[in-house]
């Protein structure tokens, strides 16, 4: 889900109020993250499809459902648009390293 909210914000910018987030995982699809928000002043809409990824059903898989499925979406439709995949993978990269500054940020405000 925070995946999914990154790569909005990457696309629309960081000023997006969130408005509804929903998880759907229909056994062996695609688990969808449907989010509804603001951004600019409009209305947005945004689903990220999770391929699943699982070899078996595991105790994890029964108590998480979403541990199921692969990290990284596989496709993304931004209010109406499917993204291209080249595109869809810039915008995966930009929110790898947002959050990996963000956790090494973190980590220095704990050891100062």
């Amino acid at each position: 889900m925070t995946l999914c909210k990154d790569l909005v914000r990457i696309k629309r910018g960081d000023e997006v109020v969130w408005k509804d987030v929903r998880t759907e995982t229909p056994g062996y699809n695609d688990a969808v993250v449907q989010l509804n928000f603001s951004a600019s002043g409009n209305d947005g809409s945004a689903a990220c499809y999770y391929a699943y990824n699982a070899v078996d059903d595991t105790a994890l898989a029964l108590s998480d459902p979403l541990s199921s499925y692969s990290t990284s979406p596989s496709k993304m439709q931004l209010d109406g648009r499917t993204l291209p995949r080249p595109e869809l993978a810039e915008a995966v990269k930009q929110a790898m390293i947002k959050q990996g500054r963000s956790f090494v940020d973190g980590v220095r405000n704990f050891l100062k």
